[in-house]
């Protein structure tokens, strides 16, 4: 009786108490549900939260550089998304800064839905934020070049991450054309198989081999017409190579 009385007399004391006290238990409940998520579950989390505390908590906790590598490339959502994907679709820096630090991390892995890599995943996002956010969103798209990302790419509707950038975006769109460029002067080519590409560590594309056949970024392969469009003409050493390349390609 006693004890019905003080709960009682609480109540019109505090007539939020029952509404603080279910919120504090369903926050513990919360609390232990994330205690009790997979190791790939936390992941997932600490990507899109940009959390990179817990990831660090997490590779800690790795045996060898085989398991973080194995444990960070093949972790996927149900939707077929990488954490890569994940950290670009929500203009992560901290987090991709963190991943792309990590021994042999894909640089491209692609998506199940859209077959998209994380450069057209960090496009999409910088499209969806406000013109304030293009030159935040432009040095993500710089780190993740620089750390391997290729934009030469083609997801399954055939575009490449510079297809989807806003054209009102010119500095972004300067940045890959001038990436592009200097892949070319480096000689860095890529397979123009339609077949899905092997996927690619940020260390193996900064030591890119040289493969069969270039791929042009915004035309289709093997089209002299686009050879020649990107070699305008309006450079003598430019045409000339675009001239020994249309040779090589003839024999």
């Amino acid at each position: 009786m006693a004890d019905d009385h003080e709960h009682e007399v609480s109540q019109k004391l505090n007539p939020r108490a029952p509404v603080l006290a279910s919120a504090l238990k369903e926050a513990n409940h919360h609390d232990n549900s994330a205690q009790g998520a997979s190791v790939k579950e936390q992941l997932i989390e600490a990507c899109r939260r940009n959390n990179v505390d817990l990831l660090h908590e997490i590779i800690s906790n790795c045996k060898s550089d085989e398991e973080i590598s194995n444990l960070l490339n093949n972790t996927t959502t149900v939707m077929g998304n990488h954490l890569y994907h994940e950290a670009a679709l929500q203009g992560n820096y901290e987090i991709i800064d963190t991943l792309l630090d990590q021994p042999d991390f894909e640089c491209d892995p692609l998506n199940r839905i859209e077959g998209d890599t994380p450069l057209h995943s960090a496009i999409r996002w910088i499209n969806s934020e406000p013109p304030a956010q293009r030159d935040f969103g432009n040095a993500l798209v710089q780190m993740m070049l620089e750390a391997g990302s290729s934009t030469r790419v083609r997801n399954k509707a055939k575009l490449t991450p510079y297809h989807l950038v806003d054209p009102a975006n010119k500095a972004l769109r300067d940045l890959i054309q001038k990436h592009e460029y200097a892949e070319l002067n480096a000689g860095d080519f890529v397979d123009s198989d339609p077949a899905p590409a092997p996927q690619s560590s940020s260390k193996d594309k900064k030591k890119a081999a040289a493969a069969s056949a270039f791929v042009d970024v915004r035309q289709e392969d093997n089209d002299d017409d686009d050879d020649d469009a990107e070699f305008s003409g309006s450079d003598d050493e430019e045409r000339a190579e675009w001239e020994r390349r249309r040779k090589a390609k003839g024999r």
